[in-house]
Parts: structure tokens; sequence; C-alpha cells
């Protein structure tokens, strides 16, 4: 109980140094779903095809998070289970990552020879760094840690977005070719993965973790896999089910926002990035408080709030094109920012305390198998839900996707209601003692 009063304080340090390799996912994530379209649209007139190797990052996520997770639940070295993966698999996806534009100068084959690569690793090390938070951080502490993680992953997608994008536009000289655009963002961001990967070996050990007594109990993958899904207790399982449905809301909307206010909104291409750039701020700013508000209502309680709202903002979105339809072009661009602001609000929500929930279920050795089963089940969203909601804006319009994730979430609520387990500790002795 005394660790519990202490609260985070004692753990910043550590969460922020973990929270590098968030960072280094939130800088390569949104510049590769911004400019490798781009770089492939050099080779490649079908839109069709360039989607599709577009989705073969998430295809490699769904095999290889849970089976590195799991993995890395086992490995046993001097430097740790899960820094191995870290100090190989990082620094690899970080020269692919930087190497990717000039690829693109190249031919389609070098191209997408590097694409290949990077996603391998980065796909690879993305539930090895993830997993190690849940292995430092004591468990009632987590929905805060996360919180500040996830922060820094905002932080990331926005200094990447915001910040290095704008180098694209800086000319540098190559040999042979001259003043070129559409380099520098590339290899700076595989500088500073690179700097986040030394900093994380250097200042975080393994040999520290919370539960570090478990670590000699080893058990089959496939027999802990079997042993999450047989439980008495369908909480996880819930959570899940839960977390697929509301991703798929998600991801059936937000790679769409851009496209919806250019051909709705008639903003310009330039700005309609902002658009999903809303939920990004909001993401940054909101994270650890609603990892401090979890931590004190109780997770469930967050999430099924949250999720209730999102419900209804997706029902607003929908009514926002015909309600404002009479209004000036920047008063519609304006409210509609501020939707999918409040969206980022209560979005951030969710996802900062569904994973401590997963991992408050799971035990030292079997942290690195509920990280995979997280990521199965979200990138499985990411691959089914766009193609849903593109058959719906080409059935019924672009604004059918709003009330395609209003329903998605909708089915989320009432999943999450089975849940029982997953709060901290503290929370489980107040409740127990009314």
């Amino acid at each position: 109980m005394a660790k519990q009063k202490k609260g985070l304080k004692g753990y910043y340090l550590t969460t922020f140094l973990i929270g590098l390799g968030f960072f280094t996912m939130g800088l390569m994530d949104p510049l590769y779903d911004t400019y490798v379209p781009i770089f492939l649209s050099r080779f490649v007139e079908s839109k069709t095809l360039i989607g599709a190797i577009m989705t073969f990052d998430n295809i490699l996520a769904i095999f290889l998070i849970p089976i590195f997770s799991a993995l890395s639940d086992r490995v046993r070295t001097p430097i740790g289970r899960r820094m191995p993966f870290i100090v190989v698999c990082l620094p690899v996806s970080a020269v692919a990552f930087g190497l990717i534009p000039f690829s693109a100068l190249s031919s389609i084959w070098f191209l997408i020879i590097l694409l290949f690569i990077l996603n391998l690793f980065k796909q690879a090390v993305r539930g090895p760094v993830v997993a190690l938070m849940p292995d430092m951080i004591p468990a009632d502490l987590r929905s805060e840690a996360n919180g500040v993680i996830n922060t820094m992953g905002g932080i990331a997608a926005i200094v990447g977005t915001v910040g290095l994008a704008r180098l694209m536009d800086v000319p540098i000289n190559l040999p042979g070719r001259g003043s070129t655009k559409d380099i520098l963002a590339f290899p700076i961001s595989g500088i500073l993965v690179i700097i986040a990967t030394l900093l994380l070996f250097f200042f975080v050990k393994e040999k520290n973790a919370v539960a570090h007594d478990e670590s000699e109990r080893r058990e089959p993958i496939l027999s802990s896999l079997k042993a999450v899904f047989a439980e008495e207790d369908k909480s996880a399982r819930a959570i899940l089910f839960s977390l697929l449905f509301w991703f798929i809301g998600y991801q059936g909307i937000l790679p769409f926002v851009g496209l919806y206010s250019t051909s709705i909104l008639e903003t310009s291409s330039g700005t309609a990035s902002l658009a999903a750039g809303m939920v990004g701020i909001a993401y940054a700013i909101f994270a650890i408080p609603s990892g401090i508000v979890a931590h004190r209502i109780g997770r469930k309680k967050t999430i099924r709030f949250a999720l209730g709202v999102l419900i209804v903002l997706l029902l607003l979105i929908f009514f926002h094109d015909p309600l404002t339809s009479a209004m000036g072009k920047a008063f519609r661009q304006y409210t509609f920012w501020a939707l999918l602001f409040c969206f980022g609000i209560f979005w951030v929500s969710i996802v900062t305390n569904s994973f401590p929930m997963l991992w408050q279920m799971s035990t030292y050795r079997t942290v690195g198998i509920y990280t995979g089963l997280y990521y199965f089940f979200s990138q499985l969203a990411s691959i089914i839900s766009p193609p849903l909601t593109g058959a719906c804006i080409d059935i019924f319009g672009f604004r059918s996707i709003f009330v395609f994730g209003s329903a998605a979430m909708g089915i989320a609520f009432f999943i999450m209601r089975n849940v029982q387990g997953g709060e901290p500790e503290d929370r489980k002795s107040e409740e127990m003692s009314k």
C-alpha cells in the first residue's frame, strides 16, 4: 500500500526512458503513412496496388507482434529478455527507414525491399518494446505510466508530422542528381531512433523488473495461449473482443477523414491532414490525465464512459455536414476539427487504460503473450475495417463511416460490461471494503 501512495513519482524517469521506445514508433509511423504512398506513386499508377502494399505492415504485425512478444517472455540474456530484440531490431529499422527516400530515387524493387526490411524489424520489436513497461512499473501505476508513454508517442507524431515533415521541402545536393527534395525527414528520424535506442539500452536495466522473481519459470508459448483462453474468468477475452470492435470503429474512420475533408468540407490538401492532427494533439494532451482519472474511478468505468461519449460524438459528426451546410467554409472546418479533437480526448482514455487492464491479468512470464494478443486484435481491425468503411462510402456516401464507427463503439461498450478484472490492486481493495 505504501508503494501505491508513493504514486508514479518514483518511476517517472524509468517511464520516460521506456517511453522512448514508443517515441520511435510515433516518429516513424506518421511519416511512413504520409510519404510512402507518394514514393510508390512514382512507380505505380494503381491506387489499389499502392493500398495493398500499404497494408503489408499490418499483415506482418498480425503474425510478428504476438510471436516476438511471446518469445521475449522466454528469452534469458545478461541484458534482459526484451532488450536483445530492442538493440537489434530498432537500429535496423532506423537504417531502413532513413534509406527509404533514397531508394525511391532508384527503383521500385529497391524501395519494396527496404519497406519489407523496415516492417519486418519494426513489427518484430513492437511487442517487446511495449511489454517492457509492465515489466518495470508496478501494476497499480500502469494506467498513469501508460498515459506518460502514450503522451510521448503523441508528441512524436506531432514532431514527425508538423516539424520533421517540413524538412521534406528542404533540398539537399545528391551526387549525380543535384538539388533534391523529399529526403531529409527520414534520415533525421532514423538518427533520432538510434539515439533513443542507445538511451534505452544504457539507462533501463531489466534486472530491476518489478516481478523478476518469476523469471525462471518457462511455459511453452502455445500452452500459455491456451491458458489465456481457457481461463474461467472471461475478462481477458472480453477486453480483447471489445478492443477489436473499438479499433474497427477507429481504423474505419481515421484513414478517410483527410479525404472527407477535401471532398465534403472542401479543404485544401495541405490542411486536410489537420483533421487527423486534431486527434493526435488531443492524444498527447490528455493521455496522462486519462490514466490519473482511471486510477481514481477505475479503468472499466473510464473506458465505458469514453465509449459512450464516442458513440454520441460520432453521431454528431454524422449530422455535422447537413447542420452546417449553410455556414461558411471556415466555420465548417473549425467545428469539424473541434469534434475530432473531442474524439481524441476520449479515444486516448480508452487506449491508455485498456493495455494496463490486460497487463493486470497477466503474470511476469505471460505479459508478452497478452501484449501480443492486444496487437493481434488491434492489427486485425486495421486490416478488415478500411475495406468495410470503403464499401459503406461507395454504397451510402462518406458520412456513413461515422454511423459505422458509432455502431462499432456501441458493440465494444456492451462487451466491456463482461469485464470483471484488470483494476489496480488498490481499487480492488476499496471495492471489497465497501
